[in-house]
């Protein structure tokens, strides 16, 4: 169920989080300009989208899925800066990172409880669009995956994505491309490579051929 690969995501997200303190959190991460406290803040406020997307029947035809809801999200310099100025203000709020930890894991364990009592039919509204719930479910296990995969950056020590939520990505990611990969990444390596995180090097480009040109698929 796509509620479980959610839940996974999140419960590996939060074996990470749990045990960082203040001096962990001004660790740099793999999203440009942001610390570790920057993206957890930004995790948090993502599952609080998810509780109320969750809770917001949509009455019209979905017109996104689980991969076509990523289309939206092309490369925007401008707005990118402006998101991470926002996120880098609010987040710089919470004195105490402890706080903010327990925010986090408050408001993740709340969405993973009501993702498991949603149908998955269900058609929900996020982000200006209709979704079932059981596709907002892999798009948010997407997004935490690879915000996973940025959060470890600085922590050699710490525990990857789940395998479930990193298969996710890997699907999201062919569906966008339009076929598998046709290169032996590894579900890693694709996740930062079609999200601009990794530059891609000539021989990728050549293997990619034209599709090269379309890539980061999303960011």
């Amino acid at each position: 169920m796509n509620a479980d690969v959610l839940r996974a995501a999140y419960e590996a997200f939060e074996v990470v989080v749990r045990p960082l303190g203040d001096e962990d959190s001004w660790l740099p991460t793999g999203c440009a300009g942001w610390a570790v406290r920057d993206l957890v803040f930004h995790c948090a406020g993502d599952a609080q989208r998810a509780l109320v997307a969750l809770h917001t029947p949509a009455a019209g035809p979905p017109d996104r899925d689980a991969v076509t809801y990523w289309r939206d999200w092309a490369p925007d310099p401008a707005g990118a800066a402006n998101g991470r100025r926002w996120n880098r203000v609010s987040a710089s709020m919470f004195l105490d990172f402890r706080r903010l930890r327990d925010l986090y894991l408050e408001t993740t364990a709340a969405a993973v409880n009501a993702a498991a009592a949603a149908r998955p039919e269900l058609r929900v509204a996020t982000q200006g669009h209709v979704l079932r719930a059981g596709d907002l479910m892999l798009t948010l296990a997407v997004e935490a995956t690879i915000h996973h995969l940025d959060l470890v950056t600085d922590l050699p020590e710490a525990v990857g994505p789940s395998p479930e939520g990193l298969a996710a990505v890997r699907a999201t990611l062919d569906g966008l491309l339009g076929r598998p990969v046709p290169l032996d990444w590894s579900d890693e390596h694709y996740a930062r490579a079609a999200t601009g995180r990794t530059p891609l090097t000539d021989p990728e480009r050549r293997a990619l051929g034209a599709d090269a040109d379309r890539f980061p698929l999303f960011s």
